[in-house]
């Protein structure tokens, strides 16, 4: 069923008017588990940007539902698309949109001549952690983020850097810059901040394989976590959830070095519009790179929840439904937010993700 963005904002105004109601389908994960009648399992797989809130989510679901089962493959945006295009899952984890000519394809989900949407879940900023002796603190604008992993940079007492950091007693070492070497949606999100921040050196379209034969690449949020913390000199991008000890660079936000923080994050998607020539029902967000409000973070990453608007197995999708409610609600985002430090989406986002769910079938 598809309606247009304009009924979906009436919809989800009466949804922010009436929050109790809104939630109700997503509330499940707070109702007595003795109430629950939902039972099955539900298999998903995709971005592992969200792996930390999809542990917290599933542990609360499971425990308000007893009966079902949730399991969530964190294999990475394009592997989770790809699954679930071909029916291997029941929806994907997403830091990318589908794309037009996925879109043009077939779900084997859903049901005959209908079409899967994006639904936002989950915002995070990106990180740029490293590890460099000595250095603990330290400045980048979009173009010497973009030459060091282009590799035109390559020691971390580049002039460049230098200009940056006054105060840092950066070292002659070499830069070893860690990409995801298996196709990212985080990729994909960092390459469009650096290609619309960065343009005469960030050459390449955004997309989900990282596009340098450059640096050292590393499979999953893990893998690039890992390559840093175990290298030396080692710089790379990853969800801020999972920085944990590492140094971690503000980056140059108008005339200011921006801190990433959750609040700045979500600021920049609500200044930001709904991608143009979607479906009616369809919430892939635009995102706005080139913010010079310092209350902004502009490299930050929307994941999504890519579901069947109707799915050939009516009760399966009603079961999804229930789940995706439930990370998309008040609860759920909050759960996320303690969990995973992510940024929880707005009350009015949260009732425009609730709208459309409200005609998955």
């Amino acid at each position: 069923m598809r309606f247009g963005r304009p009924a979906v904002i009436a919809i989800a105004a009466a949804l922010v008017l009436s929050s109790c109601a809104s939630n109700e389908a997503g509330s499940t994960a707070t109702d007595d588990a003795a109430d629950s009648t939902l039972t099955g399992t539900i298999n998903a797989a995709g971005a592992s940007s969200q792996g930390s809130a999809q542990e917290a989510w599933i542990s609360a679901f499971q425990t308000a539902n007893p009966d079902v089962t949730i399991n969530y493959d964190p294999s990475g945006s394009g592997a989770g698309r790809e699954t679930f295009i071909a029916g291997g899952t029941d929806f994907a984890g997403s830091d990318s949109y589908l794309s037009d000519e996925e879109l043009a394809g077939t779900f084997a989900a859903c049901a005959p001549d209908t079409l899967a949407v994006d639904l936002p879940v989950y915002i995070s900023p990106i990180a740029v952690i490293f590890n460099v002796e000595g250095v603990t603190d330290l400045n980048l604008d979009a173009d010497t983020l973009a030459k060091i992993f282009t590799g035109a940079i390559t020691t971390w007492n580049d002039p460049a850097i230098v200009a940056l950091n006054a105060d840092a007693d950066l070292p002659a070492t070499a830069i070893t810059a860690v990409h995801r070497s298996d196709d990212s949606g985080t990729t994909k999100n960092f390459a469009d901040y650096l290609f619309q921040a960065a343009p005469d050196v960030w050459t390449e379209k955004p997309a989900d394989p990282f596009p340098y034969a450059t640096g050292e690449g590393a499979q999953g949020t893990s893998g690039v976590v890992d390559a840093v913390t175990n290298g030396t000199g080692t710089i790379g991008y990853a969800d801020a959830s999972r920085a944990g000890d590492l140094g971690v660079a503000k980056i140059k936000v108008g005339d200011e070095f921006v801190e990433y923080t959750a609040e700045a994050a979500a600021a920049v998607v609500d200044g930001s519009p709904l991608v143009e020539g979607r479906a009616d029902n369809d919430l892939a967000v635009k995102l706005d790179r080139l913010t010079t409000d310092a209350t902004h973070y502009p490299l930050v990453l929307v994941s999504y929840a890519l579901v069947c608007t109707e799915y050939a197995d009516a009760e399966q999708g009603a079961l999804v439904k229930e789940y995706v409610s439930y990370m998309a609600s008040e609860d759920g985002q909050a759960e996320a937010a303690a969990s995973a430090g992510a940024a929880p989406l707005s009350a009015d986002l949260q009732a425009k993700v609730a709208a459309v769910l409200e005609t998955v079938k």
